[in-house]
Parts: structure tokens; sequence; C-alpha cells
């Protein structure tokens, strides 16, 4: 019984540790795919060229991979994690929205969070139910 309750911790925190990096590779990745949009206000930034703009999009997803990789390998169930393939995706879809959305409002003020983009996200939390549902 110790073993069993020593085990569903463990699960537990790997669970945990997997959707922080999710959340934190999420950031990185919504501010490597949009933030040289907001940036392009900036006088020394409109004056980049789109390669440099990519190299500054690159770095920062480098960022997104180096907490993406590893919260895959730590929550992925064939290497003792609490979720599968795709509970691990439908994590990270809902959480890139979600982010994305966080993201838009504060940056992007002239975008708005629409009737039609909260029915969708409610489409998300369900989707989120049904695949972990047994």
């Amino acid at each position: 019984m110790h073993q069993f309750l020593i085990a569903k911790r463990f699960s537990t925190m790997k669970g945990f540790y997997t959707v922080l990096l999710l959340i934190v590779s999420n950031i990185f990745m919504t501010f490597a795919w949009y933030s040289h949009l907001r940036l392009q206000s900036y006088d020394w930034f409109s004056k980049l060229s789109l390669p440099l703009i990519i190299l500054f999009s690159w770095c920062i997803a480098l960022l997104e991979y180096t907490c993406m990789v590893p919260a895959n390998r730590i929550g992925y169930i064939d290497n003792g994690g609490p979720f599968n393939l795709w509970q691990l995706k439908v994590i990270q879809e809902f959480l890139s929205l979600t982010i994305f959305t966080i993201f838009t409002i504060i940056f992007f003020k002239g975008e708005t969070l629409t009737m039609n983009r909260l029915v969708g996200f409610c489409f998300l939390i369900l989707a989120v139910y049904f695949i972990f549902k047994k």
C-alpha cells in the first residue's frame, strides 16, 4: 500500500511538472509566433529584415522547445507519466489557445473576445473532457 501511495504521488508530481512546463512552453511559443506583430510598431524593430525577424522568433522558439520536449517526456505514460499521447496533445492545445487569448487581450487591444470565440473554447473544454474520459 505504501509503495502505491508513493507511486501515485510521483505520478501526480509528474503531471504537475508536465502542465507547468507546457504553460511556460506555450508562453514562449505565443511570443515567438506573434510578438513580432506587436514589435513592428517600434522603429528599431520595423527596420529589421524578414530573415532577422525569423531569427528573432527562432531564438524565442528555442526556449519553447527546451520546455515542450521535457514536458512531453516527463508526462508521457510510457516514461512513467500520467498522460497518453492524445491527452498530452489536447492539454497542449487547450493551454496554447488559453495563453494566446490572454496574450491577445493584453497586447492587441483591437482584438476582441467575441461570443463565437467563447463557444469555440467551450468546444475545446468538451474535447478535453472526452479525451480524458475512460
